[in-house]
Formats: C-alpha cells, sequence, structure tokens
C-alpha cells in the first residue's frame, strides 16, 4: 500500500473526519490542520508528498496559505472551495494550486484526484531526476551525458565527437589537472605517442565554443607545464 503523506487543511471538522477515514483505508499518512498558520507550521517540521488546502477559513485563508507554500515548495496542491464560478477556479489555479475540487464533493472524486496529482508528480521528479543524472552543470555551462549535447547561457554549441569526449573527460574530473598524455590516452584510446599538437588544437577548438573570452576561459583552465583541467562547479 502507499506510503504517501498528505497535509488536509478545512476548518470543517466533518470533512477532515470523513476524508481522514478514506485515506486511511488507503493507507496514505495523514496530516490535518483547521487553517492556513497550522498548515505552514506542519510543513516546517514534515515533509509531505501532496496537499488540500481550502479556501475558505479562519486566521489565514487557503489563497494567502497556497501563495506562500508556493515561495519555496512545488508540492501538489488540491483547492477546496464552495465557490464553483470559473474566476474563482481561475483565481485558485493562478496562484500555484494544481487542481480545484467543488464543494460539496464525493469523497471517492477527491481520493482519484489525489491519486491522479501524486502519479504526475512522481513521475515529473523520476524524469527529472533521470536527466539530472545525465547531466554535468558547471556554472552557465551543462554538460548532457546521455544526448551528447552541450549547452552555454542556454545556447547549444556544437562539438565533434572527439571535442566532447574531451570535454566530458574534464567535467567529470573537474577541479583534478589532466596531463596531456592522460587525455590523449583516455579520449583516443592509444598511446600517448608526442600528441601535444592535436591535444593543444582541441582544447583551442573547444574554447571557441564554450568560451566568450578565449583569453581568459572561464571553464577550461590551463595549468603550465602539465596539462588541463575543467573549473570546479564549487568554486567561486
Amino acid at each position: 500500500m502507499s506510503r504517501e503523506s498528505i497535509l488536509l487543511v478545512d476548518d470543517e471538522k466533518e470533512i477532515i473526519e470523513l476524508m481522514e477515514i478514506y485515506f486511511k483505508n488507503e493507507g496514505y499518512l495523514l496530516h490535518k490542520a483547521s487553517n492556513g498558520l497550522e498548515a505552514l507550521s506542519i510543513l516546517e517540521n514534515h515533509e509531505v508528498d501532496l496537499i488540500i488546502l481550502d479556501i475558505m477559513m479562519p486566521e489565514m485563508d487557503g489563497i494567502q496559505a497556497c501563495m506562500k507554500i508556493r515561495e519555496e515548495n512545488n508540492t501538489p496542491i488540491i483547492m477546496l472551495s464552495a465557490k464553483s464560478q470559473d474566476i474563482d477556479k481561475i483565481a485558485g489555479l493562478s496562484i500555484g494550486a494544481d487542481d480545484y475540487v467543488t464543494k460539496p464533493f464525493n469523497p471517492l472524486v477527491l481520493l482519484a484526484r489525489v491519486k491522479s496529482q501524486l502519479r504526475r508528480y512522481k513521475q515529473l521528479n523520476r524524469q527529472e531526476t533521470k536527466k539530472n543524472d545525465h547531466e554535468i552543470m558547471i556554472d552557465e555551462l551543462v554538460i548532457n551525458t546521455a544526448t551528447h549535447t552541450v549547452t552555454v547561457d542556454d545556447q547549444e554549441v556544437k562539438l565533434t565527437p572527439r571535442e566532447f569526449a574531451i570535454l566530458e573527460l574534464l567535467a567529470i574530473n573537474q577541479g583534478i589537472v589532466l596531463s596531456m598524455d592522460k587525455i590523449y590516452q583516455e579520449v583516443w584510446n592509444e598511446p600517448f605517442m608526442d600528441s601535444k599538437n592535436t591535444i593543444m588544437v582541441h582544447i583551442r577548438k573547444i574554447r571557441e565554443k564554450i568560451e566568450k573570452d578565449k583569453q581568459n576561459p572561464r571553464f577550461i583552465k590551463t595549468v603550465w607545464g602539465i596539462g588541463y583541467k575543467m573549473k570546479s562547479s564549487k568554486e567561486l
């Protein structure tokens, strides 16, 4: 059974008690709040996977709470409201809600909406994680090792396979100085035979494509007498 956690925020005790039965039967962990301030307090101390937020509540209503939550939290939010006008739904969605359910509602309908939002959110997170697993980011430089694409300042640059292999090698070892013979052996997969000019030419071509100022490169640094290193993403 699912162990996702839900924060249900509503000042109507009957709704809280009714939905608690449905959610617990589905195996969800449930946090309960009666207004926006209580909801924010719970979010400070607990991780939740979805928020159900009533609009009309005392102390802090759902609109204010939703706006506050969205300042630093992208957890799915389903708004509840007795207002059924389209303008009210638009207002709720425009401040960051993901879905809108009108009161009175069928508990099974709300439960279905919850499951739908959780599936969508988990799928997006998996896609983002998978994407990030293949990306090396160093300031404005992004290297995607899965698609073999490189962007600088959100603009794609075209590298040859050898150029990409050199850049990828330096990026994987960012902050570490790699000698020319090491780069050659790793990229060309053969012994280094006085091929310094080959490496230097490739580095120059890479810099022409990714550096704004090739005389003062941001990304690939020359370590005189040794080789090259990629600036570390932790460097200031």
